[in-house]
């Protein structure tokens, strides 16, 4: 277990600030359009991150025919055959290409809203706080372009699709990491059951399938929304996810607040007692990045960068904590 960042980075010398804040392993983003996901480029791609010491444990699945809220492409989750099946068919062709190029993982969405907020919160010192509150949430407009979609069918939706990407995954080695939805609804919202919003869901979306290369990436963040009493119930949830090794990488976010109702923080300043979290990943056997997620917006000249410094620098405390500088 290990501190790990999602990147995206803006020039080489945001791979050399990770290296020199001794942040060794990234969740890549291929630079350039989602267009020519090739073996040539993903190879390139992993070596120039390798090139300053780096390791790249996890890349993003770039197609928006995944993510509705954002997308070109968007059969597979608006269950519309054949033409998900043909955007299976690259999906399924990026496995084979990852695995070409020495890439382990890869991470993707099945959602169709995609993040929602409402607005923003002042945090410490005058910082400015994601947030979420069901009761000032709007549904503009009142549905998406999948219309209502009940439970049943965001079900056969995502298990259409994982039946289809795990053997290939299987085949190649390549772990499938699943990010929740974030934040869980008590209701439709914008006529759309938020099936991954809920721990009972999430258990149930590992359950798809006993293959070892089936998970999530546990944010934990969004699975602090999805509690009422987040602060003594997120410990034991870790540990279920995590003894099963289903937990492929850790969004590792605090919050303040509860289920519908909550901002976002710095990761000392939350609910959640961080180090006994990073104990529960321990304990159950988890190894691999731990992530900064979400950081509140801070002053200054370079306020996301400075923002995660300070998150890179509190996990790599806590893992020290834990266990042997560098990991377990």
């Amino acid at each position: 277990m290990y501190v790990g960042t999602k990147f995206n980075a803006r020039s080489d010398d945001d791979y050399r600030v990770l290296a020199q804040l001794g942040v060794e392993h990234i969740h890549g983003y291929l630079p350039g359009p989602s267009t020519g996901w090739t073996t040539e480029r993903l190879t390139a791609y992993r070596e120039h991150v390798e090139s300053f010491g780096l390791h790249l444990d996890m890349l993003h699945l770039p197609f928006s025919a995944l993510d509705i809220s954002r997308a070109d492409n968007p059969n597979v989750m608006l269950g519309k055959s054949p033409e998900r099946d043909r955007e299976i068919d690259f999906v399924c062709q990026a496995i084979r290409q990852a695995a070409e190029s020495g890439i382990p993982a890869l991470k993707y969405n099945l959602t169709l809203l995609g993040v929602i907020s409402t607005e923003r919160v002042e945090g410490r010192g005058g910082s400015s706080n994601r947030a979420f509150s069901y009761e000032k949430a709007k549904e503009e407009p009142p549905l998406t372009i999948a219309g209502p979609v009940n439970a049943d069918q965001m079900w056969e939706r995502i298990s259409y699709f994982v039946e289809r990407i795990i053997p290939v995954a299987d085949e190649h080695g390549i772990r499938m990491a699943c990010h929740p939805h974030d934040p869980g609804m008590p209701a439709p919202f914008r006529g759309v059951e938020r099936v991954l919003g809920s721990v009972d869901g999430l258990k149930r979306f590992v359950e798809l399938s006993p293959s070892e290369h089936h998970g999530l990436l546990f944010c934990q963040g969004c699975v602090e929304e999805m509690l009422e009493n987040p602060g003594e119930e997120i410990y034991d949830i870790i540990r279920w996810f995590a003894s099963r090794n289903r937990i492929f990488a850790v969004d590792f976010r605090n919050i303040r607040g509860k289920y519908t109702d909550f901002m976002e923080t710095f990761p000392d300043e939350g609910d959640i007692d961080m180090l006994r979290a990073a104990r529960a990943y321990k304990e159950s056997g988890y190894k691999g990045m731990l992530m900064p997620d979400h950081v509140p917006w801070i002053s200054g000249e370079n306020p996301e960068m400075v923002a995660r410094a300070f998150s890179f620098g509190y996990i790599q405390a806590l893992v020290q904590a834990c266990g042997r500088q560098g990991g377990f």
